[in-house]
């Protein structure tokens, strides 16, 4: 009979092999973008694609891990500019900076993320990415609207007007973002001034919320 000690190391040792093909689908990504296949991730791998199907279940199931590997860290650095010891406004511009950068440093996976590929690879349907972008960029919005509702006082009705500024500032940030990733038409530091200044009239009347730490 197996024994719970055999069990374990069984699930660490799936766990290390499902860490080690998303590292390799990462490192096909950073190279093809949204023209990624699924033959190339598990030849960068050295397995074959039905192994490959055996650890996601499927294409979405592999977009879906990797985009919440990516989502995760984006998160950390997001909350780690939003507690950084600053002023309100300065907080507000390195969040905003913490995004820009990250789409900025690796625009591959970002494209694989948000754009599906213009042409599939050969012998194989695209991802679907329609499917899955939405939920990274929700998933994005409820994490600000939690951090907006535990730091800023909103007054009457205030949990429900920040989830609406969360996926609001999500998707000023997502739309400007990737207008800003194709054509280029100021620096990064430019475009974070000016979204700072549409999002700042409110941001700085409203006061911190009582008995929470400060935005």
């Amino acid at each position: 009979m197996e024994t719970t000690t055999q069990r374990t190391d069984q699930e660490r040792s799936a766990e290390r092999r499902r860490r080690e093909l998303l590292e390799a689908a990462d490192r096909v990504v950073l190279r093809d973008g949204p023209g990624a296949s699924m033959n190339a991730i598990a030849a960068e791998a050295g397995i074959t694609k039905p192994i490959l199907y055996r650890h996601f279940g499927d294409k979405g199931g592999l977009y879906t891990a990797l985009a919440k590997r990516h989502t995760d860290a984006l998160l950390d650095a997001l909350r780690a500019a939003l507690d950084a010891p600053a002023q309100r406004r300065e907080r507000v511009e390195a969040t905003l900076d913490t995004y820009l950068a990250a789409i900025e440093a690796r625009p591959q996976v970002y494209r694989f993320l948000m754009h599906p590929s213009e042409t599939a690879p050969q012998g194989e349907q695209g991802f679907d990415v329609g499917l899955h972008s939405a939920p990274v960029l929700r998933r994005l919005g409820e994490e600000l609207a939690k951090v907006i509702a535990e730091r800023v006082d909103l007054g009457p009705d205030s949990e429900q007007l920040a989830r609406v500024w969360g996926h609001g500032i999500v998707g000023m940030m997502h739309a400007a973002g990737d207008w800003w990733l194709g054509e280029r038409p100021c620096s990064r530091a430019q475009l974070v001034r000016t979204l700072a200044d549409l999002l700042w009239g409110r941001l700085a009347a409203a006061g911190d919320r009582v008995g929470g730490p400060a935005f």
